[in-house]
Parts: structure tokens; sequence; C-alpha cells
């Protein structure tokens, strides 16, 4: 197992329970998740006072076993209950008995060096109270760190929502065995602080066979066996040749920002294919990228006639129209891989059906929320989650799917999916997207698979944005992309 599967709630309780039935005691896996916690409170804060806040469930559990380990490094340790003793079960009541320390009643204010949330964990499924929405509040508005046991309390593990509109926001989240897919969708990502540690608690990675998860935090471990790599004795003719549609001559630079993200991608070579009356703006700017003129549809088909043009990207900067309807079916229909973003989903938005009826297992589309919700209206609001949402569109489509955004969900029609979480802040900037649909057509251009392609396009992109830093435009993506891929080989050769 690679180590990136995210568990939704009820996977990770089946976990739990497979590990018990192999043998695991219950009562371990809790000292252990607490030992852990208390492991990190103290590798990142000085000895002082902290406050352990727990709830009556198995978080709480969790929380009264850190604070015991708390106490015994010398830290100054009470333990905020919410509830009654009397209220608690199982192995929760039996920490609670372990527990040796100061219990005083949950409270407004807040007078430790650092607090522990072991309030509610990934499994709320219902909107705090009032009374606590208020706790929650103040320990977000007192600027105390936090340290949340398995999520912020408040947040929901499978969809990354807060519940209710209340969520702490913690400095930093300790987990258990595996990620769930709230630490890395938005806002949950964002409250769970700088740093989510994936704490071994004793649950054996085999049980995972039965669990068989289909959700992956996007990792280059995930995709890095199948990227393409120049051969020793190849050429450029076996890495594939991308072709770009372009706008017309008022708007081509989208297409020269994709052309430059497939040739940096490592496609053998690229072309972006003009209209009549962008021939010549494009051919001005563009030197190892070739100019490929064509006329209409019927022109396209003639140009994708050749299957060494083995990929193709349209969308950005094409126009919202029919003219562009019609060059997405030629494209469709040339056999090639494709990539659909921007204008050339968007001018199916009176129709989507007709273009889900064309895509296929080679085909990637990249719609934003704003493209996702025009030809999947509703879809985003009626599913609990983003991760959701995107599957269902991969399964109705056929396709590989990228829902953009700063937490970005790569999602193949057999129910695969990715969640990105390395896309800093400052890739939101235009023509960022249209660079991401010509990095993951240069990918497919050199063979390989679509579900992969998207997730190391969307993976490379994150990666070099974070090089350039603040003051990043789009056309520093492609600039970045060979300092990514270099360490990305050393780290195989290594």
């Amino acid at each position: 197992m690679s180590g990136h599967e995210l568990l939704t709630v009820a996977q990770m309780t089946i976990a739990d329970r497979a590990s018990v039935m192999a043998g695991v005691p219950s009562l371990d896996l809790m000292e252990n998740a607490g030992g852990a916690v208390a492991d990190a409170v103290a590798a990142r804060w000085p000895v002082g006072t902290a406050a352990v806040l727990c709830g009556p469930g198995n978080n709480g559990g969790d929380g009264y076993v850190a604070a015991r380990h708390l106490k015994m490094r010398g830290w100054k340790v009470w333990v905020e209950m919410l509830g009654e003793a009397s209220a608690l079960r199982g192995d929760a009541a039996e920490m609670f008995r372990r527990w040796d320390g100061q219990t005083r009643p949950i409270a407004h204010t807040r007078e430790a060096d650092v607090v522990v949330d072991a309030l509610f964990g990934a499994g709320l499924s219902r909107s705090l109270d009032p009374d606590l929405r208020e706790i929650v509040h103040a320990l977000n508005e007192s600027g105390v760190p936090v340290i949340a046991v398995d999520m912020p309390s408040g947040v929901s593990g499978d969809t990354g929502q807060k519940l209710g509109g209340a969520g702490v926001r913690a400095a930093l989240t300790v987990t258990f065995f595996r990620k769930k897919p709230g630490h890395l969708l938005m806002p949950g990502r964002m409250l769970c602080g700088k740093e989510v540690i994936v704490a071994d608690i004793g649950i054996a990675a085999s049980v995972l066979k039965s669990i068989q998860p289909l959700a992956e935090e996007n990792d280059p471990a995930l995709w890095l066996p199948s990227y393409p790599w120049p051969h020793p004795s190849g050429h450029k003719y076996d890495r594939g040749h991308a072709v770009i549609v372009s706008g017309p001559a008022h708007a081509t630079g989208a297409a020269r920002l994709a052309a430059r993200g497939a040739l940096r991608a490592g496609a053998g070579l690229v072309s972006v294919a003009s209209g009549p009356d962008a021939v010549a703006v494009n051919a001005a700017h563009l030197t190892a990228i070739m100019v490929k003129p064509f006329a209409g549809a019927k022109g396209l088909s003639a140009l994708l006639a050749d299957p060494r043009m083995n990929a193709v990207a349209l969308g950005p900067g094409l126009g919202v129209d029919m003219r562009t309807r019609e060059l997405v079916v030629a494209a469709l229909a040339s056999g090639a891989a494709i990539v659909l973003d921007a204008d050339a989903l968007t001018s199916f938005a009176d129709d989507p059906k007709s273009l889900f009826a064309r895509l296929g297992e080679e085909c990637v589309i990249t719609p934003h929320v704003g493209e996702f919700e025009r030809i999947f209206p509703g879809l985003l609001k009626r599913g609990p989650s983003r991760l959701d949402a995107a599957r269902i569109a991969a399964d109705r489509t056929g396709c590989t799917i990228i829902l953009k955004g700063p937490d970005t969900v790569i999602a193949a029609p057999d129910g695969h999916a990715r969640i990105n979480a390395n896309a800093p802040a400052w890739l939101a900037t235009a023509g960022a997207g249209d660079v991401l649909a010509g990095t993951v057509a240069g990918l497919l251009a050199q063979g390989m698979k679509t579900f992969d392609a998207a997730s190391a396009g969307v993976w490379l992109q994150g990666a070099a944005a974070a090089i350039v830093g603040p003051g990043l435009i789009a056309e520093d993506l492609p600039e970045k992309l060979p300092h990514v891929l270099r360490a990305l080989h050393a780290s195989i050769e290594a």
C-alpha cells in the first residue's frame, strides 16, 4: 500500500474494527493515538500549560490519554469536559478513569499555552449546537495554538465542510493511520493547520486490502513509475505530437501558453493549429512550436487525420459559439487523446449531453467551478463534497475530470480519485489553466494514461508555482517545469 490512501469515516471505522479483530486491543489503539498527540505537542512547544477539551466519544478518550501523557512530561494540564463523566462509555470511560489530573467544565476563555481539541473527531455528522459554536468562535479568536485530534471539531472528515458554519481553526492536526478527504478538501485543509501528522497507532496496512479505498492524496509516488522519461536511444517522434487549437487573432495567447506547457512537459513536437486570421500572430511569437494552418472543422479534421498528431487540447481562447462546438466534435472524432478546457466546455452549456456522448477514456476535461456548474448544473450543490461531484461527473461522461481549484480533484470513470494539495495561493492567476491543459496534453502525447497524466499535470503545476512564489504569472509555469522534473528524475535515480 502506498500510504497515500484516503479513508472515509466509515472506512476508518472498518479499519479500526479489523485491527481489533486481528488481536490489537482497542484500548491500545486509543493509548497510541493519545500518545501521538502528546508527542506532537511536546515536539513543537516548550513545556507549559495545556487545556485538553474532551468530548463525549472516543475522540474525547484520545484527549484523556493525551492529557495524561503531557502531565507525565511535566506539563501543567487540565481537562475541560463536555457533558458528564457518567455519560462516557467503553474505552473513553476507561481512559477518563485513568486520568488523574484536574477536570473542569468546558469554558469560553483560554488561559493555556496550547489547547488540544478532542471534542469531536472526523465522524461528526451534525451541526454544533449554539453554545458549542460560541466556544469554537472564542477559541479561534483567542490566538492560542490548537492541536486538533483527528479533525478540527465541527469539520466533516468526509467533505471538509464546516457543519453549521463553525469549525475549530487548528495550528496542526494529528490523525491516525490514514488521512481522510476532509483533511485535503477546502475549507478543512485550511482549518487543519500547516501540518497534518498521520500517526501509526498499530493498525496494519493489510486491513486496506478488504477496504480497497478509491481515493488518494495526489503524489508523485502514484504516477512517477509510469512517467514517460526519454529513452537514450529515442528521438522526438517517439515522444508524440501535441496539437493546441488556437483562438482567433485577438485571442491567441491562451493557446500559446498551453503549447508551451505541452513542450516543457516533454512532447516531442508541439504545433499550434491556427485559423487563417491567427497564423501570422502565432508565427510571430513561436519558435520551437510549429504553426499549422487550418480552416474550420473540416480543416481541423484533415489536419488531425495524420495519426502522428496524437494529442489535442482545445478550448482556451476559442470563443463560446457554434464554431467551437464544431471544432470539438471534429477533434473528438480524430482518435487522438483530447483535453477540453474553458470555451470548449462552456460552448456545450445548453446541451451538455451531446458533448458527454462523444467523450471517452482517452479524454480529459478540466473545468473550474464555474465551467463545471455550466455543464453539470446543480451537481456541486447537491453533492456532499467536491470529491463526490467529480466522481459522478467522471462516471457520467466516461472520461477523466480535473475539477480545478485550491483543492483540485482528479476523478476517473471507474471511481478512482485523487485530491491535490500542493497548489499555492498564487497559482490563482489568469492563464494558469491554459498551461495545465497543455501540460496534460503533452503527457498524453507521450503515451501516459489519462488518469495519471491528469494527476501528474496538476501536481507538476503546483510544484512549479511553489518555486516561483508571489508575483507568479502564467508564463512562469512552463519555465519552472524543468526544475521540478529534474528533481523528480533525481529522486528515482537516487
